[in-house]
């Protein structure tokens, strides 16, 4: 299900956009998300896409030399498109290091910190243009550092660096099969032949 708005908001549309976004009641398993004045309820993602998810926190906590938290499904506060508006979003994976305890007491929706989140993670599943577009730029412009994309569609893993508050200036991908270096605070080289 998607809700789209077409026309940019005034202050008092997106307030009003932003209560009733919050005010729904998506079944259990889906998840709902306020990106870029779109409302987008998706469901359940299918075993591969969480086998993937596994799959990269494995390799993080076996290979790398820091330890990492992560939280799955944890709603983020970024910037929109649109000074006016913020974007509500809920990454397949956010990624701290775990001497910033970033999640412990963390509200449903936690605004993001500069100094905090390593990288997030997405898997694209039915809605990948927004994967690849305005979760790209959110990010970029929320500055974290790290956007780590599994695309599906077109079998390649891509990561995203060096955000400059309104994309990321770095790209390196991979196609599904090869290995991909996750940088610092990482430093390891994420095998992606387990998502073939």
């Amino acid at each position: 299900m998607t809700v789209m708005v077409h026309e940019p908001l005034s202050h008092g549309d997106a307030d009003v956009l932003l209560e009733g976004f919050l005010a729904l009641d998506t079944p259990e398993g889906f998840r709902a998300e306020l990106i870029d004045g779109e409302i987008v309820v998706t469901p359940p993602p299918l075993g591969d896409h969480e086998d993937w998810i596994a799959e990269i926190s494995l390799q993080i906590v076996r290979n790398s030399p820091r330890r990492f938290h992560w939280a799955g499904q944890k709603g983020l506060i970024i910037p929109g498109d649109d000074e006016r508006q913020e974007s509500r979003v809920i990454p397949d994976m956010v990624i701290a290091p775990a001497e910033l305890r970033l999640f412990r007491g963390a509200p449903e929706w936690m605004r993001v910190a500069s100094d905090g989140i390593a990288m997030v993670v997405e898997v694209t599943s039915t809605r990948p243009k927004t994967d690849r577009g305005s979760k790209r730029y959110g990010y970029a412009r929320a500055g974290i550092p790290l956007y780590l994309l599994v695309d599906r569609g077109e079998e390649r893993v891509v990561l995203f660096s060096g955000p400059d508050g309104k994309d990321y200036g770095h790209i390196d991908q991979v196609q599904i099969g090869k290995t991909l270096p996750l940088p610092e605070p990482f430093e390891i080289e994420l095998d992606t032949s387990g998502f073939a």
